[in-house]
C-alpha cells in the first residue's frame, strides 16, 4: 500500500473517532439531531481545516469529501443506538486514538510542504486538539485541553518525536507508529494518574 493511500485511510478512522466522540457529547447534552451533526463535523474536521488554512491550501473536506461519510457513519451509530449518556472511558480512549492519528497526519502533511520543523510540531498540535476545544466550546463544556488530560502535551509529545526521527530520514511508517505511541502513552498515563500542567496557585 502507497504511504499516501495509508494516510487518507488514517485520516478517515481519526475522522469517525472525533466524530463518535462529539456526536456523544452533543446527545448527551440534549442537542437534536441537527445540533448533534454540527458537533460531529466541528469536532472532526476542524483541526485539519485550521491547518490547511495556516499552510494556505484548501481544507482537508474539500480535498477529501470522503471524510464527511465517517462524519454520518457516526452520527448515524449515535443516533440509532441513543447514545446519549456521558462520555465513558471508552469514548476517551477512542478520542485518544484520534488524537494520535491526527498529530501525526497533521505534521506529516505540514513537513510534505516543507515546513522547518518547528511550523511542523505547531501544526501538529493544531490539527490535533483545535476540533476538540470548539466542541467544547460549541458545547458550552469547560474546554478538557484547558484544564486536565494533557491532551495538547500529548500532542505536542508525539509531534516531536515524530519530526525528530523524521530528521534521521527512517522509514516512513516508525516515526508515524512512534509518534502516535507517544501520543497515546502520554493521554493515557495522565488519565489514569490524573496529571495535569501546573497551575497558578495563591
Amino acid at each position: 500500500m502507497q504511504w499516501s493511500s495509508l494516510v487518507n485511510i488514517c485520516d478517515l478512522i481519526a475522522t469517525f473517532a472525533f466524530a463518535t466522540v462529539g456526536s456523544r457529547v452533543a446527545a448527551a447534552k440534549g442537542m437534536d439531531y441537527g445540533g448533534i451533526i454540527l458537533i460531529a463535523a466541528v469536532s472532526s474536521l476542524a483541526g485539519g481545516t485550521f491547518r490547511n488554512l495556516f499552510l494556505v491550501h484548501e481544507p482537508a473536506w474539500v480535498l477529501n469529501p470522503w471524510l464527511f461519510a465517517s462524519v454520518l457513519v457516526a452520527v448515524g451509530i449515535t443516533i440509532v443506538r441513543k447514545s446519549s449518556e456521558p462520555v465513558g472511558r471508552f469514548m476517551l480512549a477512542l478520542d485518544t486514538f484520534g488524537l494520535a492519528v491526527a498529530t501525526v497526519s497533521s505534521t506529516n502533511y505540514a513537513l510534505g510542504f516543507h515546513t522547518n520543523v518547528v511550523v511542523a510540531v505547531v501544526l501538529g498540535v493544531v490539527g490535533a486538539v483545535t476540533g476538540g476545544l470548539l466542541r467544547d466550546v460549541l458545547s458550552q463544556t469547560e474546554p478538557v485541553l484547558l484544564h486536565r488530560e494533557t491532551i495538547g502535551t500529548s500532542a505536542l509529545a508525539g509531534a516531536v518525536v515524530y519530526v525528530l526521527l523524521n530528521e534521521v530520514h527512517m522509514n516512513k511508517a516508525i516515526p508515524a507508529i512512534i509518534g502516535g505511541l507517544v501520543v497515546v502513552i502520554v493521554r493515557e498515563l495522565s488519565i489514569k494518574y490524573e496529571w495535569n500542567l501546573p497551575r497558578v496557585t495563591r
